[in-house]
């Protein structure tokens, strides 16, 4: 049974004369076995930590909402306001995230700080 919702792993062919087997071995990974597939990371919207592109792709969905309003689509104006909506809340969250980490790095550099004076 072929299940086509399941990503097939790249299998190499073997080569005839070793050329690129460099341990003499074809899967030397000390013992860790974890699929290395290059897509362990892989985020379809880029990167969606950085607040600035998170910005850009609301304001994205708000020009698409704007365009459809123009052209008299109703539900699409709807979808894309969703989108919108969804990152302008994912921008949100990201700001307080970042002003509690900033609030908690000036907090842990005086209290270093403090203690480093109370050493001499």
């Amino acid at each position: 049974m072929n299940n086509n919702n399941r990503r097939r792993s790249f299998r190499p062919r073997p080569q005839r004369n070793n050329f690129r087997r460099r341990n003499g071995s074809i899967n030397s990974n000390n013992g860790a076995n974890f699929n290395s597939n290059g897509n362990m990371n892989f985020n379809r919207n880029g990167s969606m930590t950085n607040p600035h592109n998170v910005e850009k792709t609301m304001q994205k969905f708000q020009q698409l909402a704007k365009d459809a309003q123009s052209s008299g689509d109703p539900v699409l104006v709807e979808n894309y306001l969703q989108h919108a909506d969804h990152y302008s809340r994912r921008l949100s969250e990201l700001n307080e995230r970042n002003k509690d980490v900033s609030k908690n790095d000036n907090n842990n550099q005086v209290n270093t700080s403090t203690k480093d004076s109370s050493k001499s």
